[in-house]
């Protein structure tokens, strides 16, 4: 499921007993929010990681054959 169809889902209204429709939709769009952000936070992991690996390659080839001499 997405974060957009969890925005758009309806529900139908009841009359009797019933939930609070704003209280509904303020929750369906907090869930969203989160759902959206949960799926964002995989992509930034790795964008983070082909960083940090291609900062400790280049330290590598400036620094780790001095460490062996």
């Amino acid at each position: 499921m997405t974060a957009g169809q969890v925005r758009e889902r309806q529900f139908r209204s009841v009359r009797r007993d019933g939930l609070d429709p704003s209280e509904v939709y303020a929750f369906l769009r907090r869930v969203a929010g989160e759902l959206a952000a949960a799926r964002r936070e995989p992509a930034y992991t790795v964008e983070e990681n082909v960083r940090i690996k291609r900062a400790l390659r280049s330290w590598q080839s400036r620094f780790a054959p001095r460490l062996h001499r």
